[in-house]
Parts: C-alpha cells; sequence; structure tokens
C-alpha cells in the first residue's frame, strides 16, 4: 500500500511541571515521535500487517531522523530530499489542565516548482506498484490549493483506489473528482457543507464516491460504504492522549479495505484502532493486541 505524507513532521510530548501564561515556561522532558497525518498511517498500517511505503517531501536533518525511525519500524520511505527542515510538531503535557494536550505545529519548509515536479514524478512511479493509496495531511507552506486534486487524479487515471483525509481549499478542489473513499471530522464536515451528515457530504462529493468515514469524537464513528450506512462506537477508560486517533482510524479503515472486509468490518477496525491509538503513550501509534481485544466490543447499528 502506498501512503502519502506531504508534510512529516516530528511529533513530540513536550512536558512541563506547570504552564503559567505570558511567563517563562521551561520544558521538563521531550519524547519524540515520528509525525505527520500519513506517517501515522503507515505505521498503523505496518503494525496491522500490511505492507507500506510512505512517500514524503523529507527536508533536512529532522527529515533524515524520520526517515530514520519509519525504517526501524519496518516503514520504506520515498519522496525528494527538498530544502529546509521537516516541521516538528508539541503536545503539551502538564499539570495544568488548561494547556493540556494544547498542541504547537511548526510550519514546516517551503515548497517549490521543483519540489512539486520531483514529488509528482515519484507519486506516479509509485502508483505502477500498488492498488491502494492513502494520501493524508497537509502539504507544506506555497504548495498550490489543487497539489491534493493531482494526486487524485493521477490515481483516478491509473486506476487506483484512492482514500484521502484533508481539509479546506485542498479538500475543496477534490470533491468533484472520483476519488474512492474520504475521511472527515465533523469541524470539516461543517466547514465543507455547513452540516456534520453523510447526507451533507454525499450531496457535495462526486456520486462515484464510495466511502465516507465521518468521525465525531466521542459519539463515534458514522461510515458509508457502497450504499449502505453504519454507526460504530467503542468506549474506553484510560485515555492517554487523543492525538493520532483520527489517522488510526484512517489506518483501520485502509486495512480492512485492502482486505477486502465487509462494512461491518470496516467500520470496526477503524474504530477499534483509532481507541488503541488513544491507549498507547507513542503519538499516533498503536498495539495490535489492543486493536484485536477492542474489535468485539465495538458496537455498531445501522444507520436508515
Amino acid at each position: 500500500m502506498l501512503v502519502v505524507c506531504p508534510n512529516p513532521s516530528i511529533d513530540a510530548y513536550a512536558w512541563f511541571a506547570d504552564f503559567k501564561v505570558g511567563e517563562v515556561n521551561r520544558m521538563t522532558r521531550i519524547d519524540s515521535f515520528p509525525g505527520g497525518k500519513g506517517t501515522h498511517v503507515a505505521l498503523a498500517l505496518t503494525v496491522l500487517g500490511n505492507e507500506v511505503s510512505l512517500m514524503g517531501a523529507w527536508a533536512g536533518n529532522q527529515g533524515e531522523w524520520i526517515k530514520k525511525e519509519c525504517a526501524a519500524y519496518g516503514v520504506q520511505t520515498l519522496g525528494p530530499i527538498i530544502e529546509g527542515n521537516n516541521r516538528k510538531c508539541y503536545t503539551f503535557r502538564s499539570g495544568n489542565e488548561i494547556v493540556q494536550n494544547t498542541e504547537l505545529l511548526e510550519p514546516g519548509p517551503n515548497w517549490d516548482d521543483v519540489a512539486s515536479i520531483s514529488f509528482e514524478q515519484t507519486y506516479i512511479e509509485a502508483l505502477q506498484r500498488t492498488e491502494w493509496v492513502c494520501v493524508s495531511g497537509s502539504f507544506p507552506l506555497n504548495a498550490s490549493d489543487y497539489a491534493y486534486s493531482s494526486l487524485v487524479s493521477l490515481a483516478v487515471e491509473n486506476d487506483k483506489k484512492i482514500v484521502i483525509d484533508c481539509s479546506g481549499k485542498q479538500l475543496e478542489g477534490c470533491i468533484n473528482l472520483p476519488f474512492f473513499g474520504l475521511h472527515l471530522n465533523e469541524h470539516e464536515a461543517r466547514a465543507l457543507t455547513g452540516e456534520a451528515t453523510l447526507e451533507s457530504i454525499l450531496n457535495k462529493v462526486h456520486p462515484d464516491v464510495q466511502l465516507i468515514a465521518l468521525t465525531k469524537g466521542k459519539e463515534g464513528l458514522l461510515l458509508y460504504y457502497q450504499g449502505r450506512k453504519l454507526h460504530a462506537k467503542l468506549v474506553i477508560d484510560n485515555v492517554i492522549s487523543t492525538v493520532g486517533s483520527g489517522d488510526c482510524l484512517t489506518a483501520g479503515i485502509m486495512f480492512a479495505l485492502s482486505e477486502g472486509m465487509e462494512i461491518e468490518d470496516i467500520a470496526r477496525y477503524g474504530v477499534a484502532c483509532g481507541a488503541a491509538n488513544c491507549m498507547y503513550e507513542p503519538l499516533g501509534m498503536l498495539l495490535k493486541k489492543d486493536v484485536e481485544a477492542l474489535l468485539p466490543k465495538t458496537i455498531i447499528t445501522t444507520v436508515s
């Protein structure tokens, strides 16, 4: 499977004994992990047992660190080396509940025509070696508003099944294209359609879209697949962090799709992987044993 993470990052827990707004705050500890939405998807898919290639735009020493960490997990990386340095994204951990799990994101490297051409060439070559494609996350600064639609169009032209997870102008540029599937959260759905419903999204996208995964936080997952609609929910008590749970949900859905599963199991894997991420300390990651334990606990109901 090909997973595309246009703007990879180093994701870090930044620990503070306390945090006082407007004053000097010293971190007591930093724990770093390979990150970016697509990176989380690729790592989770690898844990589940998929063979994954992760395509990104790699920049500077931080880009080299991300690639090395991904290789340690068994994820092959590909993509151009560009100017600058990949971003670092911080999640605050503190005794001060006001800032607990606050995220601070660096912008990442600048995008230019050379990077864009090299990225597209690598992508076209990678498409020839896969059936399934997942593109997840933002593009670096100065990328075209149609960067996503270019990737989607190329996948469609090459008869590849592509699932996307993006928002804003990048998503708006894709809605008239016949991609296979889309994952978005309730806030992104409202920004796109004014509502957070499957019906409003289906009325907005191309009629050939086969899958819509709409996540609604604690309310669970609304899933449309090939004409059917389900709601899936899973309650867990030991939440460590929700950062990356949506990405792991995407990974669960991609895994189930690649295995040819029916809609019920697609929903189960999505929700179980999202919940498993919440139970595991490393940002954006999961354990297979947690997924397997959560699968039978997922509550599935039909949506009319």
